[in-house]
């Protein structure tokens, strides 16, 4: 049979900052006093009377067949066991053990400093601290979840909790310039909302083929036609060359900046157009055949 003054009380689960409620319950009592007392076995609450100057430490509720306390402002050193006791002849006793959840930081973000070179590869860096358990660290492009990173986690010599951080390296595509890298924090603690940082990333590269712009797919004499050169690149290209491949840019083409325009179209302009875009970087090569009808 259940002893009826055998007190039962439960674990509990709280993080720092927080407020945890112990309680201590009996089915009878014999008019014996309950006690709660903190994992130094000092004694907090002789029923309904302070017995620790701690104001973190409040009396919820006390009657003879319950004694419950709050502790607000949680900090790590609250973790333990805590003892509640009837004063009966022996003295009955039920333990709770308070575990403690360190609340990790918000993620730091690093190796974002500098623009990178398409093809070339970053190493990210993402760090939190003050979590206990140790917290899981994510990396997403855009929404899309990253795997491969590696990951560290560290005790802290000064209090149980954990720093964790993880490096992630990406090989760089130019559709990877101004993709939002974010790195969130997944942890007990944080029930509604994960604690994330996002940055971008810049990527430089060199001019690509975005190819040569007909104003007309279909060039007749005598009509105006202008051809536009469509380099892509970051920094944006700083200069475009017009070229005609073996001869002079006939006399009534004009060049201006990326486009180059022909007043009057005549048979004698056919032929292929170079188009050279450059950026601080490198530059490429577009051709064009134009044949007038």
């Amino acid at each position: 049979d259940k002893d009826p003054l055998q007190p039962v009380t439960l674990d509990k689960t709280v993080s720092v900052g927080g407020t945890v409620m112990l309680s201590c319950r009996v089915a009878e009592n014999d008019n014996s006093s309950l006690q709660w007392s903190n994992t130094a076995q000092q004694t907090l609450y002789f029923g309904e009377k302070r017995a620790l100057r701690d104001n973190r430490i409040q009396l919820h509720l006390s009657t003879p067949t319950e004694l419950s306390i709050t502790i607000s402002e949680v900090q790590l050193s609250d973790e333990g066991e805590y003892t509640c006791s009837l004063f009966t002849m022996p003295v009955r006793t039920a333990r709770a053990t308070v575990t403690v959840l360190g609340v990790p930081s918000e993620p730091q973000l690093s190796g974002f400093e500098q623009p990178v070179m398409e093809g070339a590869s970053v190493t990210l860096t993402c760090s939190s601290t003050g979590s206990k358990p140790p917290a899981k660290l994510h990396w997403y492009r855009e929404d899309q979840e990253l795997s491969g990173a590696r990951d560290m986690v560290k005790s802290n010599p000064d209090d149980p909790t954990y720093n964790v951080s993880s490096q992630l390296t990406l090989e760089v595509s130019r559709s990877d310039d101004n993709a939002y890298i974010t790195c969130a924090v997944a942890h007990a603690t944080l029930t509604s909302e994960s604690k994330k940082s996002a940055q971008a990333l810049r990527v430089l590269c060199e001019s690509n083929s975005g190819g040569i712009l007909p104003s007309s797919d279909l060039p007749r004499e005598g009509e105006r036609f202008s051809l536009q050169c469509l380099g892509t690149s970051n920094p944006e290209p700083t200069s475009y060359k017009w070229k005609k491949k073996d001869g002079e840019l006939p006399l009534l083409a004009k060049v201006d900046d990326a486009f180059l325009h022909f007043e009057t179209l005549n048979k004698s302009d056919n032929g292929v157009y170079l188009c050279l875009a450059e950026n601080s970087i490198g530059n490429s090569e577009e051709e064009y055949i134009l044949r007038v009808q």
